[in-house]
This record gives structure tokens, C-alpha cells and sequence, in this order.
């Protein structure tokens, strides 16, 4: 029932292979060929050191084609098999089909073996010439003699077809239409066959021959997308809402890889009778839950797991974010298809819906795995792209299901990339633009946080962790990364929410506070540095020139005034819900003694000033009346205060809102991280030694 083709086996001594690469042409309609050759079992290359063993398995096979396909044209016959294979699956009932299914498989499994090889070694026009390449006269004549079962209509009409390139060396590309036809067929696979058991691998060869196909960005030397003829083709495509809505519930559904290869039909009859011994090779133990502990999990555990487990819904999620990212100059119709997709539960009253998908079920998983790069990149395009994505999510009871994820992979700052910490902000900003959600965050209540180690606490709101981490993210980008955007960001996000902090943990006012502490001691640091004679001690890191320090100096005074104005925006819209910020600002008010004459802070200074004034005032009352405090008869002083308190006593400052804008030319920044993320976390393992415009800091 076919060749086993295991890990160590000697492709290149396979008769099939052999001809198929060799100097004879063979007929899309020879059946008995391609019956011989596609009637195989292979084990798929599951890392990148199988790839590579199977490339150098396939070295001197693909050397051969090279030398030969555009005088025979056998890769057009196979592209045609595959073309006719796929239109059949179409008319054909569970039972029938699985013959075809795996054959279709194999044809495509053959097929992208051979694009991928031409991608790395040669270039796009090589590529679209062996798509379209047709076998000299002599040759076809040759073929039509073995092929003596062959009706002579279809030999006259063969013969008619290939007068025009006849004994030419190296066929012209006339019109790419085979290739057209190809991504069509490729679009057919991938939307109309439903997902079953013994189809799942044949979805999953479509949607990674399509990444293949795409994969010529790199290789192409910087060659802008709109001057290649492979992405004109796939973006022209007229299937982008049906393509991206089969790729989304292919994400949100996440069906687990099957037992076996090709697995069993619905009537329960295993594919083709193979031996149950051959079938074992494809077997994986399915893990119960797998993905449940990727909370707990690191990201790169997650994405092994993800990928493993759900290889259809990985491969999913990276093309979808290929096609979303590229051509965003232009007119990209998938970009636009999921951007303007809705829920399916709902009937949309206005705006184009390009598809409806179950918005639960999308969310659901998000929250299930976005503490990995592409999932966490797919929730920053639906969450600032789709609207109707952003109110659905900004509905949600269980908020924390998404939000503690992503403050796990900040938290594991060291752990992940800077391009993951900073999406990962992105997403947080993008949230706290909504005023519901920071409300909805300090209401609800978590208990036991066991990730979070550097302190005990037993509960804490959603919306105090979320402080602590954002907090925990500048201070470590202030010693790890200073980026300027990052702490941008970070501040925005504390920023929107600052006017409806509640119900403040006591450790959260203290880090709220200490993070001004540890900026103002950096601050009065660099400033003496500064006033130093250039000659002096003081100037140890002869790499900083006084320019260099003067501009740290201006970022750090735009953060100190940024924390500032944080803190006074909680003081002004809800002080009586804050007594623990109180408590902390009245312990700590020393902090602010060197900056209250400085022109970039003093008015800030004056509203907080006055709180800690006016609290302080009453403190000294009772301790006159009732001799030393404790910790709670401070605060009973500071609530029954905060009742008499106005806020109209404060100087007015414009409320805190901020709103992610993406910048110019955001391509520069995403096209090279997806295709990092494809060849990190992706199911097809490019050679990277070829790799020319991936520049991102992730290794592939």
C-alpha cells in the first residue's frame, strides 16, 4: 500500500523520484506513473534539524530537476495531477475520497518540496518558469509513444499545444496562468473541504505550501511585494473574505492534530488498509488539556506545545498574520476582510461585514494562547483594527483570562523578545483607552498569584497587578533596554487608567511612589553629573558625551513629570477610594522636596502638596488628641478626611487620555517580525543560511 518513507531512507535511489526528475517527460495522464509515485508514507519533518536532513536527503533530486524540468515539464504534469486530484475531491463522499486525500497530499507534499528548494537556491522568475515550463517536441513526442493507452485526440491536441516551444532550451513564461490556476486550486482546498479527521493534513499541506509560496520575500534581496509576481497573484486573489474566515476558524476552532496521519473516515474504515504498524509512526500521545497550564507555562513552551498540539491552527495564525501585514500600502483585501469581520451571534446594524465568525470562540482561544508572539500580534490587529472585536471584548466578564497573560509575558520580561514586550504594551494601551475597562479591572479580585514572587499578597485587583507589572516594566527598561518608546507606552497605558485607580493594594501605592523615588534619585544623579568640569572623576564612562546625558536628562524629566501628573490625576478623581496612596505619599514626602522649585514640576507638585498638607494638618490633630497612631488608625484619619475632602481645592490639568497611533510606514517593523515568527514558531523550516530579510532580534 505504498513506500514508508522513514527518516534515514535513501531518497535518491528511488526509481520513481528518478524519472520523475530525469530527462524523459511524463504525461500529467500517465496514471500508472503517478500512481507508482504517489503512493508513499512519510514521516514530516517536525524541526528544523529534520528539515535539514531531508534537504540534504532531496540535494542531488532537486539538482536534477533544476537541470531538467524546464525541457521535460514534469513539474507542470504533477501541478496538473494536483489540479485534477483537488477538483475530484470535490464530487467525491468520505469513503471514495480517501484514496484521493492522500494521494492530493502527496502530489502537494512533493510540489512544495521543490518550490521551497528553488526559493533558497534560485529566484521568483526560476520559480514561475518551472510553473509553466512545457516539454520540447521530441520529448512529448517520446512520452506519447510509451503512453500507447492514450486516446490520439488528446496526443494531437498535446502535440498542437507545444509546437510553438519546440526543442526550446528554456521555455518563455507566456501568461502564468498554470500558477494562477495553482493558487486557486490551493484557496478551493483550504474553504470548501471541511476540516475532518483524514483531511487535516491535506489543510495543513495547502496552508503551509501557500507560506512557501509567500516565503519568496526571503529570498528576494529587499524586492519590494508589489514587484513580485507570486504576492500580485496571491493578493489578487477574488476568495480573500472566504480564505481569511477558513484561516480564522481554523485559529479559533484549534482542532488537535489527529491520532494518525490520515486517520479514519467518519464510517470508522482506516484510510487505504494500511498496517497498523506503519500507522504508529504517526501517532502522538494526546495530552488532555494541553494547552490549560500555558498560563503557568513560558512562551516558548507554549509555542512548542501550540504548534505541536495544533500545528493547522499555528500555520492558520501565521498566514493570516503574512497576508495581513504585507501590501499595506496598496489595497490588501485580506487586511480588510479581518478587519471587518463580526460576531456571528450578532446581526451587524451598520458598516460592511466581510465575514461572520463565533467572536467567543476567537476570544476564548486568544486568551488560551497570548503569551505567544503571533497570537498576542493577532489580538493587536483585532483589538486596533476591528471594531466590533474591541466593544465585544470590552464586554466581557472574565477579563482576566486575557489581561493575566499578557502581564505574565511583561513580568517574564528577560524571558521574551523586546518586539513581544512591546505588543504586548501595545495591547495594554490599546485596552485602557476604554473607560469601562479600567473601571471593570479594579473590581475584579484575584487570589494566590503564585507567578508573582517578589512579594506575598493574598489578593489583589486585577487592576493593582496591572500597575505592578507596567511599573515593573519601566524600571527594567531602565536598566535593561531604555527604550524611549517603551517607557512612552507604559506611561500612557498607567495613564488612562490613573483617574480610576480604587481600592489601591498597599504595595501598589508604595511601588506607585518609589517608582517616582527611584526616578528622582536618577535625576539629581545625572543633573550633578552634568554640573561637573567636563575633566572631572565624575565623568567615569568616557562613551557619554554631556550631549548624550542632557537628552537622558530630558527624557527622564518627561517621565518624572508624566508619573506626576499619574498621581495627581488619582488624587483628583478618586482620593476617597485611594487611602493607601494617601498613606504613602504622606510617609514618603520627602521624595518630592527637590523638585518643588523646578520649573517642570512645580505646579504637579502644588496639587499633591496640598493633599499631603491638608491630611498631615489632621494627623497632627488626632495625635495631639490620641498620642502615636498604628498603620489603621492613620488610615480611619485619612477616610473620614477624605469625606470632608474637595477637589475642587486643586489646580485643574487636562484629563489623562492617550491613543495608540500606529506610525508611518508600520511595515518597516511587522513584515520582518512575522517572518521571524514563521520561521521560529512555524511548522515549515526554511534553510538559514539563505534568509535575506529577516532583521529582526529574534534568531530563526
Amino acid at each position: 500500500m505504498g513506500i514508508n518513507v522513514s527518516r534515514t531512507a535513501d531518497l535518491g535511489s528511488n526509481a520513481w523520484l528518478q524519472r520523475f526528475v530525469g530527462r524523459q517527460h511524463i504525461a500529467h495522464d500517465d496514471e500508472a506513473f503517478w500512481n507508482g509515485l504517489l503512493n508513499y508514507n512519510i514521516v514530516l519533518p517536525e524541526n528544523s534539524q529534520e528539515q535539514l536532513n531531508l534537504d540534504s536527503r532531496l540535494e542531488a533530486l532537486c539538482q536534477s530537476f533544476i537541470g531538467n524540468n524546464l525541457k521535460t515539464g514534469n513539474f507542470g504534469s504533477l501541478v496538473t495531477v494536483f489540479l485534477e486530484k483537488t477538483s475530484e475531491l470535490l464530487s467525491l463522499s468520505d469513503q471514495e475520497s480517501n484514496m484521493h486525500v492522500w494521494q492530493t497530499f502527496n502530489a502537494l507534499f512533493i510540489i512544495r518540496s521543490l518550490v521551497k528548494y528553488i526559493n533558497e537556491t534560485g529566484s521568483e522568475f526560476q520559480l514561475l518558469q518551472h510553473f509553466e515550463a512545457m516539454p520540447s517536441a521530441e520529448l512529448l513526442q517520446a512520452a506519447l509513444e510509451q503512453q500507447q493507452a492514450a486516446p490520439a485526440e488528446s496526443a494531437t491536441i498535446a502535440m498542437e499545444a507545444t509546437e510553438q516551444s519546440a526543442a526550446a532550451a528554456v521555455p518563455v513564461i507566456v501568461d502564468g496562468s498554470k500558477f494562477e490556476t495553482f493558487i486557486d486550486a490551493l484557496v478551493n482546498l483550504i474553504v470548501v473541504i471541511p476540516v475532518k479527521e483524514f483531511t487535516y493534513h491535506l489543510h495543513l499541506e495547502a496552508v503551509n505550501m501557500l507560506i512557501t509560496l509567500l516565503s519568496v520575500h526571503l529570498f528576494a534581496s529587499q524586492q519590494p511585494t508589489d514587484k513580485s509576481i507570486v504576492f500580485r497573484t496571491v493578493f489578487k486573489c477574488q476568495h480573500a473574505n472566504v480564505l481569511m474566515s477558513a484561516l480564522l476558524h481554523f485559529v479559533a476552532r484549534m482542532v488537535e492534530v489527529p491520532h494518525t496521519m490520515f486517520g479514519s473516515s467518519s464510517a470508522g474504515s482506516f484510510v487505504f488498509g494500511i498496517a497498523e504498524s506503519l500507522l504508529s509512526i504517526f501517532t502522538f500521545r494526546k495530552q488532555p488539556d494541553v494547552l490549560k497550564s500555558g498560563q503557568a507555562a513560558g512562551g516558548g513552551e507554549l509555542s512548542q506545545r501550540f504548534r505541536t498540539h495544533y500545528p493547522l491552527a499555528n500555520q492558520s495564525l501565521l498566514l493570516i498574520l503574512i497576508l495581513t501585514n504585507h501590501c499595506t500600502a496598496q489595497d490588501n483585501a485580506y487586511r480588510t476582510s479581518l478587519f471587518g469581520c463580526a460576531d456571528s451571534k450578532d446581526s451587524p446594524k451598520q458598516g460592511a461585514v466581510s465575514f461572520q465568525i463565533d467572536f467567543s470562540a476567537v476570544y476564548e482561544t486568544l486568551c488560551l494562547i497570548v503569551t505567544i508572539d503571533q497570537a498576542t500580534l493577532l489580538l493587536y490587529l483585532l483589538l486596533h483594527r476591528n471594531e466590533r472585536f474591541y466593544r465585544f471584548v470590552m464586554q466581557q466578564q472574565d477579563l482576566e483570562q486575557l489581561v493575566i497573560p499578557i502581564l505574565q509575558t511583561l513580568y517574564n520580561a528577560p524571558d521574551s523578545n523586546s518586539h513581544h514586550i512591546y505588543m504586548s504594551l501595545i495591547v495594554l494601551l490599546i485596552l485602557s483607552e476604554d473607560e469601562g475597562f479600567n473601571k471593570n479591572v479594579h473590581t475584579i479580585m484575584l487570589k494566590n498569584i503564585t507567578w508573582y514572587t517578589e512579594r506575598t499578597i493574598s489578593e489583589i485587583s486585577l487592576g493593582g497587578i496591572l500597575i505592578l507589572i507596567v511599573i515593573r516594566t519601566i524600571q527594567y527598561n531602565m536598566l535593561k533596554m531604555r527604550d524611549k518608546y517603551l517607557h512612552t507606552n507604559c506611561l500612557a497605558a498607567l495613564a488612562n487608567m490613573s483617574g480610576h485607580f480604587r481600592s489601591l493594594h498597599p504595595y501598589v501605592a508604595q511601588r506607585l511612589v518609589s517608582l517616582f523615588e527611584t526616578l528622582a534619585r536618577k535625576h539629581t544623579r545625572l543633573d550633578a553629573q552634568l554640573k561637573e568640569p567636563a575633566d572631572s572623576a565624575v565623568f567615569v564612562n568616557v562613551s557619554t558625551t554631556p550631549e548624550d546625558m542632557l537628552q537622558d536628562l530630558s527624557v527622564l524629566e518627561e517621565v518624572l513629570r508624566m508619573v506626576l501628573e499619574i498621581l495627581n490625576s488619582c488624587l483628583t478623581n478618586q482620593l476617597v477610594y485611594c487611602p493607601n496612596l494617601v498613606y504613602t505619599l504622606l510617609y514618603k514626602r520627602s521624595v518630592f522636596e527637590g523638585f518643588r522649585s523646578h520649573h517642570a514640576f512645580q505646579d504637579v507638585i502644588q496639587n499633591i502638596d496640598m493633599v499631603v498638607g491638608f491630611f498631615s494638618s489632621r494627623l497632627q490633630r488626632v495625635q495631639e488628641q490620641r498620642g502615636e497612631l498604628g498603620v489603621n488608625e492613620v488610615l480611619e484619619v485619612i477616610s473620614k478626611g477624605a469625606s470632608q475632602w474637595s477637589s475642587d481645592r486643586l489646580r485643574k490639568f487636562p484629563d489623562l487620555k492617550f491613543k495608540y497611533v500606529e506610525e508611518d510606514a508600520p511595515e518597516e517593523f511587522f513584515i520582518p517580525y512575522v517572518w521571524t515568527l514563521v520561521c521560529k514558531y512555524g511548522c515549515v523550516h526554511f534553510s538559514s543560511e539563505s534568509i535575506k530579510s529577516v532583521t529582526t532580534d529574534i534568531a530563526c
